[in-house]
Protein backbone atom coordinates (compact mmCIF):
# COMPACT_ATOMS: atom_id res chain seq x y z
CA UNK A 1 0.00 0.00 0.00
CA UNK A 2 1.24 3.51 -0.85
CA UNK A 3 1.45 5.90 1.95
CA UNK A 4 0.12 9.36 0.64
CA UNK A 5 1.12 12.51 2.43
CA UNK A 6 -0.79 16.10 2.67
CA UNK A 7 2.09 18.24 1.36
CA UNK A 8 2.93 15.88 -2.05
CA UNK A 9 -1.29 15.92 -2.63
CA UNK A 10 -2.57 17.50 -5.78
CA UNK A 11 -3.57 20.44 -4.02
CA UNK A 12 -0.54 21.43 -1.71
CA UNK A 13 1.04 24.74 -2.56
CA UNK A 14 4.28 23.74 -2.52
CA UNK A 15 3.81 20.89 -5.23
CA UNK A 16 1.51 23.16 -7.51
CA UNK A 17 4.55 25.97 -7.18
CA UNK A 18 7.11 23.68 -8.32
CA UNK A 19 5.39 22.25 -10.91
CA UNK A 20 4.59 25.20 -12.33
CA UNK A 21 8.04 26.86 -11.71
CA UNK A 22 9.49 23.60 -13.54
CA UNK A 23 7.34 23.80 -16.09
CA UNK A 24 7.49 27.56 -16.93
CA UNK A 25 11.39 27.65 -16.58
CA UNK A 26 12.25 24.58 -18.71
CA UNK A 27 9.92 24.83 -20.85
CA UNK A 28 8.82 28.61 -21.48
CA UNK A 29 5.20 27.35 -20.48
CA UNK A 30 2.91 27.81 -17.93
CA UNK A 31 1.87 23.84 -17.63
CA UNK A 32 0.58 23.90 -21.27
CA UNK A 33 2.11 21.69 -24.46
CA UNK A 34 3.08 18.12 -23.65
CA UNK A 35 2.96 18.78 -20.03
CA UNK A 36 -0.92 19.59 -19.75
CA UNK A 37 -2.38 17.69 -17.44
CA UNK A 38 0.95 15.46 -16.59
CA UNK A 39 2.16 15.12 -13.32
CA UNK A 40 5.74 14.94 -12.04
CA UNK A 41 5.40 10.81 -11.44
CA UNK A 42 4.05 10.43 -15.15
CA UNK A 43 6.54 12.35 -16.82
CA UNK A 44 9.36 10.49 -14.47
CA UNK A 45 7.49 6.95 -15.64
CA UNK A 46 7.16 8.01 -19.48
CA UNK A 47 10.95 8.73 -19.19
CA UNK A 48 11.75 5.01 -17.34
CA UNK A 49 9.64 3.34 -20.22
CA UNK A 50 10.94 5.22 -23.07
CA UNK A 51 14.46 3.32 -22.31
CA UNK A 52 15.21 1.25 -19.38
CA UNK A 53 17.99 1.31 -17.10
CA UNK A 54 21.35 0.60 -18.08
CA UNK A 55 25.16 1.82 -17.88
CA UNK A 56 25.58 4.96 -17.15
CA UNK A 57 27.18 7.06 -20.33
CA UNK A 58 27.81 9.45 -18.02
CA UNK A 59 28.02 10.56 -13.84
CA UNK A 60 27.69 14.15 -12.30
CA UNK A 61 28.99 13.69 -8.51
CA UNK A 62 27.88 16.53 -6.74
CA UNK A 63 30.72 16.96 -4.05
CA UNK A 64 29.81 18.70 -0.60
CA UNK A 65 33.76 19.51 0.45
CA UNK A 66 33.93 20.22 4.14
CA UNK A 67 31.37 17.45 5.53
CA UNK A 68 28.12 18.39 5.37
CA UNK A 69 26.48 17.09 8.16
CA UNK A 70 23.99 14.06 7.35
CA UNK A 71 21.85 14.88 10.47
CA UNK A 72 20.70 17.92 9.26
CA UNK A 73 20.06 16.81 6.08
CA UNK A 74 19.67 13.39 5.21
CA UNK A 75 19.37 11.70 8.24
CA UNK A 76 18.27 13.98 10.71
CA UNK A 77 17.56 12.33 14.32
CA UNK A 78 14.25 14.14 15.81
CA UNK A 79 13.23 14.05 19.03
CA UNK A 80 17.17 12.96 20.17
CA UNK A 81 19.66 15.07 21.64
CA UNK A 82 21.30 14.47 17.95
CA UNK A 83 18.87 16.50 16.48
CA UNK A 84 19.94 19.97 17.48
CA UNK A 85 17.45 22.83 15.54
CA UNK A 86 16.85 20.62 12.78
CA UNK A 87 12.77 20.17 11.41
CA UNK A 88 12.22 17.24 9.57
CA UNK A 89 9.42 16.58 6.73
CA UNK A 90 8.01 13.30 5.18
CA UNK A 91 9.34 12.19 1.56
CA UNK A 92 7.64 9.98 -0.86
CA UNK A 93 8.89 7.03 0.57
CA UNK A 94 6.88 5.78 3.69
CA UNK A 95 8.81 6.04 7.18
CA UNK A 96 11.54 8.28 5.64
CA UNK A 97 12.48 11.64 6.53
CA UNK A 98 14.65 14.54 5.59
CA UNK A 99 15.03 17.34 6.99
CA UNK A 100 12.09 19.85 5.58
CA UNK A 101 14.84 22.84 4.16
CA UNK A 102 15.18 20.14 1.32
CA UNK A 103 11.92 19.92 0.17
CA UNK A 104 12.39 19.06 -3.71
CA UNK A 105 14.94 16.18 -3.00
CA UNK A 106 11.98 14.96 -0.06
CA UNK A 107 9.74 14.80 -3.56
CA UNK A 108 12.08 13.06 -5.96
CA UNK A 109 13.34 10.70 -3.03
CA UNK A 110 11.38 8.06 -5.02
CA UNK A 111 14.17 8.39 -7.91
CA UNK A 112 16.72 8.40 -4.67
CA UNK A 113 19.07 5.64 -3.17
CA UNK A 114 19.72 7.06 0.02
CA UNK A 115 22.78 5.76 1.51
CA UNK A 116 22.51 6.27 5.69
CA UNK A 117 25.66 3.85 6.22
CA UNK A 118 28.68 5.53 5.29
CA UNK A 119 31.52 5.49 7.26
CA UNK A 120 35.66 6.51 6.56
CA UNK A 121 38.68 5.97 8.32
CA UNK A 122 39.75 9.84 8.71
CA UNK A 123 38.41 12.94 10.06
CA UNK A 124 40.68 15.29 8.44
CA UNK A 125 39.84 17.55 5.14
CA UNK A 126 42.80 16.54 3.10
CA UNK A 127 43.03 13.07 3.93
CA UNK A 128 39.37 12.49 3.79
CA UNK A 129 38.90 14.05 0.50
CA UNK A 130 41.80 12.06 -1.39
CA UNK A 131 40.07 9.09 0.07
CA UNK A 132 36.86 9.64 -1.00
CA UNK A 133 37.97 10.46 -4.54
CA UNK A 134 40.51 7.81 -5.45
CA UNK A 135 39.11 4.76 -2.84
CA UNK A 136 43.14 5.01 -1.63
CA UNK A 137 44.87 6.47 1.39
CA UNK A 138 47.40 9.16 0.36
CA UNK A 139 51.08 7.61 -0.28
CA UNK A 140 54.32 9.78 -0.70
CA UNK A 141 55.41 7.64 -3.28
CA UNK A 142 52.26 8.01 -5.95
CA UNK A 143 49.08 9.97 -6.45
CA UNK A 144 45.89 7.58 -7.40
CA UNK A 145 43.94 8.75 -10.34
CA UNK A 146 40.24 10.39 -9.63
CA UNK A 147 37.29 8.57 -10.53
CA UNK A 148 36.34 10.78 -13.74
CA UNK A 149 40.52 9.77 -14.69
CA UNK A 150 39.93 6.26 -14.85
CA UNK A 151 36.87 6.39 -16.55
CA UNK A 152 37.93 8.54 -19.32
CA UNK A 153 41.43 6.35 -19.69
CA UNK A 154 38.95 2.88 -19.40
CA UNK A 155 36.54 4.33 -22.23
CA UNK A 156 39.27 6.39 -24.12
CA UNK A 157 37.85 10.10 -23.50
CA UNK A 158 34.31 11.12 -23.98
CA UNK A 159 33.08 12.90 -26.77
CA UNK A 160 36.04 13.55 -28.41
CA UNK A 161 35.44 17.27 -28.77
CA UNK A 162 34.97 17.80 -25.54
CA UNK A 163 37.37 17.29 -22.59
CA UNK A 164 35.73 13.84 -21.08
CA UNK A 165 36.70 14.91 -17.12
CA UNK A 166 35.21 18.47 -15.93
CA UNK A 167 35.85 19.53 -12.35
CA UNK A 168 33.17 22.94 -11.33
CA UNK A 169 33.74 25.22 -8.66
CA UNK A 170 36.62 24.57 -7.45
CA UNK A 171 40.55 24.69 -9.11
CA UNK A 172 42.73 22.97 -6.67
CA UNK A 173 42.82 19.86 -4.21
CA UNK A 174 41.84 17.28 -6.20
CA UNK A 175 43.98 14.34 -7.09
CA UNK A 176 43.04 14.63 -10.74
CA UNK A 177 44.54 12.15 -12.98
CA UNK A 178 46.87 10.62 -10.81
CA UNK A 179 49.77 8.56 -12.46
CA UNK A 180 47.44 7.73 -15.58
CA UNK A 181 48.11 10.73 -18.56
CA UNK A 182 47.72 14.38 -17.79
CA UNK A 183 45.24 14.81 -21.02
CA UNK A 184 42.47 12.69 -18.68
CA UNK A 185 42.80 14.95 -15.71
CA UNK A 186 39.74 17.20 -14.77
CA UNK A 187 39.48 20.62 -16.51
CA UNK A 188 38.97 23.16 -13.68
CA UNK A 189 36.47 25.60 -14.08
CA UNK A 190 36.12 27.33 -11.15
CA UNK A 191 33.15 29.69 -11.80
CA UNK A 192 31.02 27.95 -13.88
CA UNK A 193 28.90 31.46 -14.97
CA UNK A 194 32.39 32.39 -16.23
CA UNK A 195 32.66 28.97 -17.81
CA UNK A 196 36.25 27.85 -19.88
CA UNK A 197 38.46 30.98 -19.34
CA UNK A 198 41.33 32.20 -21.55
CA UNK A 199 40.57 30.33 -24.59
CA UNK A 200 40.67 33.25 -27.11
CA UNK A 201 44.35 34.25 -28.22
CA UNK A 202 45.06 38.06 -27.81
CA UNK A 203 43.40 40.10 -30.52
CA UNK A 204 47.08 41.48 -32.14
CA UNK A 205 48.16 37.77 -32.91
CA UNK A 206 46.24 36.70 -36.19
CA UNK A 207 45.52 32.96 -36.65
CA UNK A 208 48.53 32.34 -39.07
CA UNK A 209 51.05 33.85 -36.28
CA UNK A 210 49.71 31.76 -33.98
CA UNK A 211 49.98 28.27 -36.09
CA UNK A 212 53.42 29.55 -37.26
CA UNK A 213 54.60 30.41 -33.38
CA UNK A 214 53.38 26.98 -32.44
CA UNK A 215 55.48 25.16 -35.35
CA UNK A 216 58.42 27.32 -33.71
CA UNK A 217 57.71 26.26 -30.08
CA UNK A 218 57.67 22.67 -30.72
CA UNK A 219 61.26 23.11 -33.04
CA UNK A 220 62.76 24.35 -29.93
CA UNK A 221 61.39 21.87 -27.96
CA UNK A 222 62.68 19.30 -29.74
CA UNK A 223 65.70 18.71 -28.35
CA UNK A 224 64.08 18.39 -24.73
CA UNK A 225 61.52 16.16 -25.95
CA UNK A 226 64.67 13.55 -27.41
CA UNK A 227 66.83 14.02 -24.14
CA UNK A 228 63.83 13.62 -21.70
CA UNK A 229 61.52 11.04 -23.49
CA UNK A 230 59.45 10.42 -20.25
CA UNK A 231 55.76 9.32 -19.77
CA UNK A 232 56.03 13.15 -17.76
CA UNK A 233 57.04 15.06 -20.85
CA UNK A 234 54.68 13.27 -23.49
CA UNK A 235 51.64 13.97 -20.93
CA UNK A 236 52.40 17.71 -20.96
CA UNK A 237 53.01 17.73 -24.72
CA UNK A 238 49.76 16.36 -25.51
CA UNK A 239 47.88 17.94 -23.38
CA UNK A 240 49.34 21.45 -24.78
CA UNK A 241 48.07 19.76 -27.98
CA UNK A 242 44.67 19.23 -26.75
CA UNK A 243 44.13 23.07 -25.05
CA UNK A 244 45.23 24.69 -28.69
CA UNK A 245 42.54 21.78 -30.06
CA UNK A 246 39.88 22.94 -27.73
CA UNK A 247 40.54 27.08 -28.57
CA UNK A 248 39.37 26.47 -31.82
CA UNK A 249 35.94 24.19 -31.28
CA UNK A 250 33.05 25.07 -31.81
CA UNK A 251 32.05 23.06 -29.02
CA UNK A 252 33.23 25.70 -26.40
CA UNK A 253 29.78 27.23 -26.57
CA UNK A 254 28.72 24.00 -23.74
CA UNK A 255 30.48 25.90 -21.43
CA UNK A 256 28.45 29.22 -21.73
CA UNK A 257 25.34 28.81 -19.39
CA UNK A 258 24.39 32.62 -21.00
CA UNK A 259 23.23 30.13 -24.10
CA UNK A 260 20.54 28.83 -21.64
CA UNK A 261 17.32 30.97 -21.47
CA UNK A 262 17.14 33.22 -18.66
CA UNK A 263 14.21 31.31 -16.70
CA UNK A 264 16.47 28.05 -16.88
CA UNK A 265 19.49 29.51 -15.50
CA UNK A 266 16.53 31.09 -12.83
CA UNK A 267 15.14 27.70 -11.75
CA UNK A 268 18.43 26.27 -10.97
CA UNK A 269 18.86 29.27 -8.66
CA UNK A 270 21.38 32.36 -8.72
CA UNK A 271 23.76 30.49 -6.55
CA UNK A 272 27.18 28.57 -6.92
CA UNK A 273 26.12 25.04 -6.71
CA UNK A 274 22.67 25.91 -9.04
CA UNK A 275 24.83 27.47 -11.68
CA UNK A 276 27.28 24.51 -11.09
CA UNK A 277 24.66 21.72 -11.98
CA UNK A 278 23.42 23.54 -15.24
CA UNK A 279 26.93 23.85 -16.25
CA UNK A 280 27.31 20.11 -15.33
CA UNK A 281 23.64 19.19 -17.08
CA UNK A 282 25.14 20.96 -20.74
CA UNK A 283 28.30 19.15 -20.32
CA UNK A 284 26.53 15.75 -20.24
CA UNK A 285 24.48 16.24 -22.50
CA UNK A 286 26.94 16.78 -25.17
CA UNK A 287 28.82 13.53 -24.04
CA UNK A 288 31.32 14.86 -21.76
CA UNK A 289 31.77 11.38 -19.35
CA UNK A 290 32.33 12.62 -15.93
CA UNK A 291 31.88 15.80 -14.33
CA UNK A 292 32.09 16.99 -10.92
CA UNK A 293 30.48 19.76 -8.93
CA UNK A 294 31.57 20.86 -5.94
CA UNK A 295 30.30 22.81 -3.43
CA UNK A 296 31.93 24.01 -0.65
CA UNK A 297 31.91 25.74 2.96
CA UNK A 298 30.07 22.47 5.01
CA UNK A 299 32.62 22.87 7.94
CA UNK A 300 30.42 24.23 10.24
CA UNK A 301 32.35 24.29 13.16
CA UNK A 302 31.01 27.50 14.48
CA UNK A 303 26.96 29.05 13.98
CA UNK A 304 25.63 25.74 12.85
CA UNK A 305 22.09 26.84 12.45
CA UNK A 306 22.93 30.14 11.30
CA UNK A 307 24.95 29.34 8.00
CA UNK A 308 23.36 25.49 7.65
CA UNK A 309 19.68 26.72 6.17
CA UNK A 310 20.59 28.61 3.26
CA UNK A 311 23.44 26.52 2.04
CA UNK A 312 20.93 23.51 2.41
CA UNK A 313 18.06 25.67 0.18
CA UNK A 314 20.70 26.66 -2.42
CA UNK A 315 21.62 22.75 -2.75
CA UNK A 316 18.06 21.29 -2.74
CA UNK A 317 16.83 23.80 -5.12
CA UNK A 318 19.92 22.90 -7.56
CA UNK A 319 19.64 18.99 -7.34
CA UNK A 320 16.23 19.43 -7.36
CA UNK A 321 16.11 21.51 -10.58
CA UNK A 322 19.32 19.18 -11.91
CA UNK A 323 16.98 16.08 -11.61
CA UNK A 324 14.08 17.29 -13.01
CA UNK A 325 16.00 18.72 -15.79
CA UNK A 326 17.82 15.04 -16.38
CA UNK A 327 14.00 13.87 -15.94
CA UNK A 328 12.16 15.76 -18.30
CA UNK A 329 14.55 15.76 -21.37
CA UNK A 330 14.71 11.60 -20.92
CA UNK A 331 18.83 11.55 -19.99
CA UNK A 332 18.38 10.38 -16.14
CA UNK A 333 18.48 7.08 -17.97
CA UNK A 334 22.40 8.03 -19.58
CA UNK A 335 23.34 10.02 -16.53
CA UNK A 336 24.01 8.98 -13.09
CA UNK A 337 23.83 11.52 -10.34
CA UNK A 338 25.61 10.80 -6.94
CA UNK A 339 26.11 13.07 -4.31
CA UNK A 340 28.80 12.63 -0.94
CA UNK A 341 30.95 14.69 1.30
CA UNK A 342 34.34 13.49 2.79
CA UNK A 343 33.05 12.71 6.22
CA UNK A 344 30.34 13.67 8.71
CA UNK A 345 29.80 15.76 12.02
CA UNK A 346 29.76 14.90 15.30
CA UNK A 347 25.91 14.08 16.91
CA UNK A 348 26.67 16.52 19.63
CA UNK A 349 26.49 20.26 19.24
CA UNK A 350 29.44 22.20 20.60
CA UNK A 351 29.85 25.05 22.44
CA UNK A 352 30.19 27.30 19.07
CA UNK A 353 27.42 25.95 18.20
CA UNK A 354 28.46 23.66 15.41
CA UNK A 355 29.30 20.23 14.70
CA UNK A 356 32.91 19.04 14.48
CA UNK A 357 34.03 16.57 12.11
CA UNK A 358 32.86 12.94 12.59
CA UNK A 359 34.08 10.15 10.03
CA UNK A 360 32.17 7.38 12.08
CA UNK A 361 28.50 7.72 9.84
CA UNK A 362 27.55 10.26 6.92
CA UNK A 363 25.39 10.02 3.79
CA UNK A 364 25.63 10.25 -0.06
CA UNK A 365 23.18 9.48 -2.12
CA UNK A 366 22.78 7.97 -6.24
CA UNK A 367 19.85 8.38 -8.62
CA UNK A 368 19.68 7.58 -12.23
CA UNK A 369 21.27 5.39 -14.37
CA UNK A 370 22.72 2.34 -13.27
CA UNK A 371 20.28 2.65 -10.29
CA UNK A 372 17.39 1.34 -8.69
CA UNK A 373 15.83 4.28 -6.67
CA UNK A 374 13.37 5.14 -4.32
CA UNK A 375 14.81 3.16 -1.29
CA UNK A 376 17.30 3.49 1.78
CA UNK A 377 20.01 1.90 1.88
CA UNK A 378 22.36 1.12 5.88
CA UNK A 379 21.16 2.47 8.77
CA UNK A 380 22.74 4.47 11.44
CA UNK A 381 22.61 4.27 15.20
CA UNK A 382 20.12 6.51 17.14
CA UNK A 383 22.14 9.36 18.02
CA UNK A 384 24.00 9.26 14.18
CA UNK A 385 26.89 8.48 15.87
CA UNK A 386 27.61 5.02 14.06
CA UNK A 387 26.76 2.55 11.40
CA UNK A 388 24.22 0.08 12.63
CA UNK A 389 23.61 -1.77 9.25
CA UNK A 390 25.08 -2.47 6.10
CA UNK A 391 28.84 0.08 6.54
CA UNK A 392 29.22 1.35 3.30
CA UNK A 393 33.39 3.07 2.64
CA UNK A 394 34.75 5.18 0.24
CA UNK A 395 35.94 2.26 -1.71
CA UNK A 396 32.06 0.99 -2.17
CA UNK A 397 30.47 4.32 -2.66
CA UNK A 398 33.45 4.63 -5.66
CA UNK A 399 32.83 0.94 -6.80
CA UNK A 400 29.07 1.50 -7.35
CA UNK A 401 29.60 4.07 -9.68
CA UNK A 402 31.75 2.60 -11.06
CA UNK A 403 29.56 -1.00 -11.32
CA UNK A 404 27.08 1.84 -12.94
CA UNK A 405 29.56 2.89 -15.35
CA UNK A 406 30.46 -0.48 -16.61
CA UNK A 407 34.31 0.07 -15.70
CA UNK A 408 36.30 -3.16 -14.81
CA UNK A 409 36.31 -3.26 -10.96
CA UNK A 410 38.70 -6.58 -10.63
CA UNK A 411 41.14 -5.44 -13.41
CA UNK A 412 44.68 -4.45 -12.01
CA UNK A 413 46.43 -1.56 -13.78
CA UNK A 414 50.16 -0.89 -13.62
CA UNK A 415 50.96 2.08 -12.44
CA UNK A 416 54.83 3.60 -13.39
CA UNK A 417 56.17 2.43 -10.54
CA UNK A 418 55.53 -0.59 -11.50
CA UNK A 419 52.69 -1.71 -8.82
CA UNK A 420 49.19 -2.95 -9.88
CA UNK A 421 46.22 -0.93 -8.95
CA UNK A 422 42.35 -1.56 -8.84
CA UNK A 423 39.95 1.42 -9.81
CA UNK A 424 38.79 1.55 -6.66
CA UNK A 425 40.59 -0.56 -4.64
CA UNK A 426 39.29 -3.41 -2.98
CA UNK A 427 35.82 -1.89 -2.75
CA UNK A 428 32.43 -3.80 -3.52
CA UNK A 429 29.52 -1.93 -5.10
CA UNK A 430 26.29 -1.93 -3.46
CA UNK A 431 24.53 -4.55 -5.99
CA UNK A 432 21.36 -3.93 -3.96
CA UNK A 433 20.54 -0.18 -5.51
CA UNK A 434 22.13 -1.63 -9.40
CA UNK A 435 19.42 -2.21 -11.80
Amino acid sequence: MRTTYPWVSSDNPLRRQFMAMAAKRLLGVSCAGALAGKSLEAIAQAAQAESPAGKAKSVILLYMSGAMSHLDTLDPKPGTSSAGETTTRQTQLAGVSITDKMPKLAYLMNRIALVRSMTTETGAHEQGNYLMHTSYKPLNSIRHPGLGAWANHVFDGGSGKLPGNVLVGSAAGHPGAGFLPATIAPVPIPNAQAGLTNTVGPSYVTEDQFRRRMVLSRKFDSDFRNAYNSHLVEAYDQTYVEAVKLMGSTELKAFDIKQEKEEVRDFYGATKIGQGCLLARRLVQRGVRFVEVEFGGWDHHNDLYDRLPKMVGELDDAVGALLYDLIQQGMLNEVLVVLTTEFGRTPDINENRGRDHHPGAFSAFFCGAGIRGGGVYGKSDARGHSVDEDPVYPADFNATIAAAMGLPLKQEFVAPNGRPFRICNEGSPITSILA
